[in-house]
Order: structure tokens, then sequence, then C-alpha cells
């Protein structure tokens, strides 16, 4: 595969948006073969992707119309990234000068509106890069040997884009080509975006309301595909043990200041209430394996108490909970407590998500 990459590095320095000859060659070499290298690897990589690989899937690009200065090719599961716009997925980079091939793991940096792609805001794209690199350096204890700048020398936003939307990068340089292990490189790229899928598919990756809105459109819309990668949100017996584990940890810190407490879950519009003296205090508890708790869902009687008691009730959300399987059972361990005692929610933003419906008595 070397001899391929040599060649696109080559032909970088003559870019041009127009289809000239060096750029027919160019995508020709991209599209074909070395698309056709990484295929013929599938049966590798698939297995390092484990329960991802069974929708293992190559595509490459240099460009929709009008050539683009950074052309990719790139390895993923199909079902976690259905377009390069969405998800995390290996993906070979060229540097513009012909300077290096960069291998790296990333993600959508764009969505399609109108007719072409809008870059994302880069707040949205590093909290997503940032997220990755957490998760794969709680996994292995560094990025090595992925911890070299996404620097490809790239000018326009969309391609600059890409650098950012970079989680972590291995740079190869032109004349070290020839004697790197390319697929060494590829498989240990494979098992860092394994990691990366595991801790999507129990929804590290998004807020805890994100999941349940998930749920509730799978739901209400189950014939619907917009395209969203699987795997997203956790089975009911899953969802289950994390909330029990929540419930544990709320529970215990709520003895350890000194309260009594009693659970109200299946009968009150809240979870715990909690005892000291002649105070009393309605809790409500949320638990998720998320690795963000900046939004929660709410149900409206659960709103209209928090509201009702504003600054009399806690919220208490337990994030991060760890959530494994064996034999068809969950078990949890871990959780982050936030606690907020004496919640005001109109602190907090709220934003209809979907609505009861009920056609008119007549």
């Amino acid at each position: 595969m070397w001899h391929q990459l040599l060649r696109i590095l080559e032909l970088q320095p003559s870019y041009s948006s127009e289809n000239t000859p060096a750029m027919q060659e160019r995508g020709e070499i991209l599209r074909h073969e070395i698309k056709a290298s990484l295929e013929d690897r599938s049966e590798t990589l698939s297995r390092i992707l484990g329960r991802f690989g069974g929708d293992f899937h190559v595509d490459a690009s240099d460009g929709i119309g009008r050539k683009t200065e950074l052309p990719w090719v790139r390895f993923c599961s199909s079902s976690m990234s259905p377009r390069p716009t969405e998800g995390f997925y290996f993906v070979m980079h060229f540097s513009t000068d012909g300077s290096a091939v960069h291998f790296t793991v990333g993600c959508g940096s764009s969505r399609f509106v109108n007719g072409e792609f809008a870059v994302l805001p880069d707040e949205e794209i590093d909290a997503q890069t940032q997220w990755a690199q957490s998760v794969v350096i709680e996994e292995f204890g560094s990025l090595r040997p992925f911890d070299d700048p996404a620097d490809f020398g790239a000018r326009r936003p969309l391609p600059k884009s890409f650098e950012r939307a970079t989680a972590f990068s291995k740079r190869i340089p032109r004349d070290e080509l020839e004697t790197t292990d390319l697929d060494e490189l590829l498989k240990l790229a494979a098992m860092r975006l394994r990691v990366i899928y595991e801790a999507q598919s129990i929804g590290r990756d998004v807020t805890p309301a994100e999941l349940e809105e998930a749920e509730i459109e799978a739901l209400m819309n189950p014939q619907r595909t917009s395209g969203r990668r699987q795997g997203y949100g956790l089975s009911a017996p899953a969802r289950r043990a994390v909330e029990f584990r929540a419930m544990e940890l709320a529970r215990q810190w709520l003895l350890d200041q000194g309260y009594r407490v009693e659970d109200r879950s299946a009968t009150k519009p809240y979870d715990l209430e909690a005892m000291k003296g002649d105070e009393k205090t309605k809790v409500e508890v949320k638990g998720t394996t998320s690795d963000r708790a900046d939004t929660i869902l709410m149900k409206r009687n659960e709103v209209d108490l928090h509201r009702r008691e504003k600054g009399q009730t806690c919220l208490i959300i337990v994030s991060r909970i760890e959530l494994t399987e064996q034999d068809g059972k969950f078990a949890t361990g871990g959780g982050h407590i936030e606690v907020s005692m004496g919640w005001d929610i109109d602190e907090w933003s709220l934003e209809p998500t979907a609505f009861r419906v009920a056609r008119n008595g007549r």
C-alpha cells in the first residue's frame, strides 16, 4: 500500500480544484487502489472492531464536484458512522505539501445544509474530540503512538475543519513510508476506534436527555430512519441497572449527611424523601452512563413540583456509571455524584421535546 500512498503525496503539491490530469490520477489511486487495500484488510480490522466489525465499511473521497485539497480514505462501522459527517472513524489524510500521510481517528465536522456542507461550531467539534481522547487515554494510558499534531496544511474552511475534528493522529513522513509498519498502525487505530464505539454504545458521549429523547423518538416513530448511528441508548434491563445504581449512591450520600431516607419513586413525582429533624426534602435522582450531565429529561408533573417548591427540593445527578454485561445480566459500578440541595429549576433552561396531542371533543 505504501507505493500508492507515496504517489498521492507526490501529486498533492499539484492540487487544483479542477479535474486536471494530476487530480484525475489522484482520485483513481485514492478511490480504487487505496480503498481496495483497506478492503483487503477487512477481515483483520473487523475482527479487532469486535461486535462493531460486522458492518465494516470503507469509503474514500477526493471532493464532491470540485476537488478538495485534503482527500481522504476511511474505515468504520457503518452503523456507528453512517456517513462521514456522523460518528467516529479511522481516516487517512495527506499533507497538502506532500510531506506526510496522517493515520488518524476523527469525527464528522460538518452538516449538509441547503445543498452544501456547513462546518460545525468549533466548540461542538472540540467537545467530541476531547471526549474521544479521554476515553482512549482512560483505556490505554496515553494517546501514543497517535500523539502527533493534526496539522495537514489545509487552508480552506472545510478541509481546515478536518484538522479540528481529528481526535488523535500519527504522522508518517514521506521518506518513512516504506519502513513503517502500516498494518500495525491500522490495527492499533482499530483498537482505539473499538474503545470509542464501546463507550458510545452505552451513551457516554451524549447527555441523559439526548439518550431519553432518542428512546422516545424510537417509540413514536419506529419506522423512521434518520441516519443517526445505531447502538444509541440502553435496553430496559440495562437502564434499570443504571437507575438502581444512581438511587443507591444518592441514598448513601443523603445518609452520610445525616438524613433519613424513604424511597417514594413508585407513587410520587420524585424519587426520594430525605428527612432531618423537621426538615423534609423531595429528591429527584437522575442516573446515566454519560460523561456529560448538563441536560436531563423531566416529566411535566416533575417540573411542576420543582417549580412549585423551588429552592426546597433537591436534584442529584449520578453520571459516568460503569455498566457491564455478562450472560444477559448487568452489573454497575463507579458513578460521579452531583448534588443540588435547594435546587432552583429556573436556573436551568426548559425546552419542550414532545407534546401530548389530544383530539378536541365535539
